[in-house]
């Protein structure tokens, strides 16, 4: 290998395949990234990127293809083994010891020793040295448990760095960050580029895309389809090549008409200040209630108490002017109210178990027969008609959700709870980390569940999304609600000057 080519490429991967049962995740697939370089990959959900970096990175032995790493060919079989060979990855969930010190996940299984012992000394020093040079604020000495979301974020980043990784592969790094924390993360990124680290950053964030990559590459159904320098590209045309034809629409025409008012929430105030306080607005029967603020606004707050996980000080709810307790999850449940959570991976799905079990697990009570028993057939009808009516992909019914991409494990999630047969669905951040394709189809089944008749309340963090499914949006600043505007009639600026209402 000529040090030309050497200097060209950090990595070089190949015609990369790689087969589950029932599923060709990737199929002749490459990707080369620079030194000094930001790399974006992108693809909808399901298109192999995550795949095809596990490939790399010795979490899955790839079928086919070839990986050559600063010019010499690699095949890790373990990510310690990736490690040590300066390739680093920052996962979407963050795998820390939450009741361990900064500097011990740090440097976790390969402590500085003083003879036996571990010299907490120089381990303090050494993390200093890297959270000095990456500007990073944050104690060694801290528990893990004590840092915020970006905190522990740049933890992971630093520990990347100690590894003196060539190659850094971020996975939705910015997806629980406030946009104060997401400029320092690329002020780091960028530090790490200017070391001649290359990194590949996988983002559906279209904005951060064309504000730090330099090149991208697309992969649809576990094809590679384009590299391209992004200068000159724009929105359109990325969307296009990883949908496979244009998206003439972000968003599907509205056709739900709302009716008579189904649920009224008086003066709602939860336990364990600070929460929300003296909350109150209604929502009619086929209309979509959007939840706006900024972060910290406690707007997840709302949908936890009316679901009974927070307990409420105060208050009513009153559905179909009934008063209903919700005194917990299970009594909400069946009062005909339904929760999709925001941190779908930690409080929505059973990772390792499969999809009949992660679509019936809300509704479980309704499948027993005489003797206590639970009916197979009932089971196996109503799993069928989640991936039906949700367009699950899916091998089977027995595939394990965790396998799935981001947007169908999302859609099993949906099902399950219209499965409960609720009339009030709420929804946080119900499309975080789908890409545009699928969240064109939430969208759809959003709008389809509106014409139903049910009322839905959807929390969500992107104000396009908001003013593009919404018939009103109530938005919240620091537990208080500042204003509820009709969507046709409202404006970004305006909505945001609510947020800041009561800061």
């Amino acid at each position: 290998m000529n040090s030309e080519h050497q200097s060209q490429w950090l990595l070089e991967m190949t015609g990369i395949s790689k087969s589950f049962p029932g599923v060709k995740a990737l199929d002749d697939v490459s990707l080369k990234v620079r030194p000094h370089s930001i790399h974006a990959l992108m693809g909808e959900n399901g298109a192999g990127k995550s795949t095809l970096l596990k490939c790399l990175f010795g979490i899955y032995e790839k079928d086919e293809g070839e990986i050559l790493f600063l010019g010499k060919k690699i095949n890790f079989h373990s990510s310690k083994e990736a490690l040590d060979n300066g390739v680093s990855m920052v996962h979407q969930e963050l795998n820390q010891v939450l009741q361990r010190t900064v500097m011990d996940n740090v440097w976790l299984g390969r402590y500085p020793k003083k003879g036996i012992f571990v010299d907490h000394d120089k381990m303090y020093q050494d993390t200093k040295e890297i959270f000095d040079e990456l500007d990073i604020d944050i104690d060694p000495w801290a528990k893990v448990s004590t840092l915020s979301v970006s905190q522990m974020q740049m933890v992971e980043i630093a520990k990347a760095f100690s590894y003196q990784a060539k190659i850094v592969i971020m996975d939705e790094p910015t997806s629980s960050l406030t946009e104060k924390e997401v400029n320092h993360l690329f002020t780091i990124i960028k530090k790490l580029k200017d070391k001649g680290c290359g990194i590949v950053y996988i983002s559906h964030k279209m904005d951060e895309i064309f504000s730090i990559c330099d090149e991208i590459t697309i992969l649809r159904d576990g094809q590679w389809v384009n590299t391209r320098p992004l200068k000159g590209l724009d929105m359109d045309q990325i969307i296009s090549m990883m949908v496979g034809r244009e998206l003439t629409q972000r968003f599907p025409k509205k056709e739900n008409v709302p009716k008579e008012v189904i649920l009224n929430v008086k003066n709602l105030t939860a336990q364990n200040q600070p929460s929300i306080n003296d909350i109150s607005f209604d929502l009619h029967k086929g209309e979509v209630l959007g939840i706006a603020g900024l972060v910290g606004a406690k707007r997840t707050d709302i949908v936890e108490t009316l679901f009974g996980i927070r307990e409420k000080s105060s208050g009513q709810i009153l559905l179909h002017d009934k008063e209903v307790l919700n005194r917990d999850s299970h009594e909400a449940i069946n009062n005909g109210f339904a929760l999709v959570t925001e941190e779908r991976r930690s409080t929505g799905i059973y990772s390792g178990l499969d999809i009949t079990f992660n679509s019936l697990v809300a509704n479980i009570e309704s499948y027993r027969e005489s003797y206590g028993f639970l009916s197979n057939r009932k089971m196996k009808s109503d799993t069928q008609w989640v991936i039906d009516s949700m367009s699950v992909k899916t091998p089977s019914h027995k595939t394990a959700i965790g396998s799935l991409s981001g947007g169908n494990q999302q859609k099993v999630v949906i099902g399950r709870w219209l499965l409960t047969e609720p009339e009030v669905l709420m929804m946080d951040e119900p499309t975080r980390g789908i890409d545009v394709g699928a969240k064109y189809e939430i969208y759809q089944l959003i709008n389809d569940l509106a014409k139903k008749d049910k009322g839905i309340i959807i929390i969500s963090s992107e104000m396009p999304e908001l003013l593009g499914i919404t018939d009103r949006i109530l938005v919240m600043s620091n537990g208080q609600c500042a204003g509820i505007v009709n969507t046709k009639e409202t404006t970004q600026s305006e909505i945001l000057n609510l947020a800041s209402k009561y800061l």
